[in-house]
């Protein structure tokens, strides 16, 4: 005789909970091939996504302006720092500027530092410190003190475009004609003061050289009287200084029109040198037995700009 049990149709009580149990103790099915790869691919995807996530910014190249950002503001590797510094008063168009300035620095610097105050091109520049100060020594070579006073002369391009080209010839043709004339040792005017002949304390000449001006006046030469003079160039006042056993001149240096000058026969290594105070060759103030190699200096320091003619 069979069991009695649940009639058809109904199940017993638990059935429920046995099946629950059966489904979550059974094994999970294998994936098949395209399920395996797509999974694995996704996986991928989220590991290269958490690396990303973590990975530190790249540094910044030197260079980069970005990086450069946090740098001060200050002077420069070349403004000075740790290098010994001079006080100047550098004087140009009667302006003067306080500067303190590397001691080891080349004229050729000083040239741009001025360049930077006034504007003033470095190739129309006449730089001087007891006489022209050379662009390849230092300024300690040339033993320049603080306080010193450098004096600038020459023109800003504006000024140079604004040459009358009328007056330029005309001068270069006086200078063509003056070429024509009679050498002025052979004059009358000038032969009796050079048959005198060479003075007896006259500077040591350097034929073939050209020097910077001395510290000390330019001594031992005859005016057209034949009476001792001597020149002293003032750089700090812009005046040159004529000088004879009777009294001084003192010439503004732009008060003086031109400068000419002309080997001795017979004495090449020594000048005559007449300095044109007004219009015409009447004014001239002849200086004789000038030292050949100052005569590019004095005419450099005297007419401050560069000559077209």
């Amino acid at each position: 005789m069979a069991a009695a049990g649940a009639p058809d149709g109904m199940e017993e009580p638990g059935m429920d909970t046995e099946a629950e149990t059966v489904a979550t103790e059974a094994p999970a099915r294998s994936l098949n091939c395209v399920e395996a790869e797509a999974a694995a691919g996704a996986a991928a995807e989220d590991s290269s996504a958490a690396r990303g996530s973590l990975q530190p910014a790249p540094a910044q190249p030197p260079g980069d302006p970005a990086a450069q950002a946090s740098v001060s503001n200050g002077e420069d590797a070349g403004g000075g720092a740790g290098r010994e510094l001079v006080d100047l008063k550098i004087i140009w168009n009667k302006t003067k500027h306080d500067v303190k300035f590397p001691l080891d620095s080349t004229g050729s610097e000083l040239k741009q530092k001025i360049h930077s105050i006034t504007g003033l091109p470095p190739a129309m520049q006449k730089v001087m410190y007891k006489g022209l100060v050379p662009e390849d020594k230092t300024l300690r070579e040339i033993k320049v003190t603080s306080g010193a006073k450098i004096m600038v002369v020459g023109s800003t391009i504006n000024d140079v475009l604004a040459v009358n080209t009328p007056k330029d010839a005309a001068q270069q043709d006086a200078k063509a004609e003056e070429n024509k004339k009679e050498p002025l040792c052979r004059q009358k005017q000038h032969r009796k003061v050079l048959d005198k002949g060479k003075p007896e304390d006259v500077m040591p000449s350097v034929k073939g050289a050209q020097e910077r001006l001395p510290a000390v006046p330019l001594s031992g030469m005859y005016n057209k009287s034949g009476g001792k003079v001597r020149l002293t160039f003032k750089l700090e006042q812009d005046q040159l200084w004529i000088g004879t056993k009777e009294r001084t001149e003192k010439l503004p240096m732009g008060s003086i029109k031109n400068v000419v000058s002309e080997p001795i026969e017979g004495h090449e290594d020594y000048h005559m040198m007449a300095f044109q105070l007004g219009p015409t060759e009447a004014s001239y103030y002849w200086v004789y037995w000038v030292p050949t190699q100052y005569v590019d200096a004095i005419k450099d320091t005297v007419l401050g700009k560069w000559q077209y003619f």
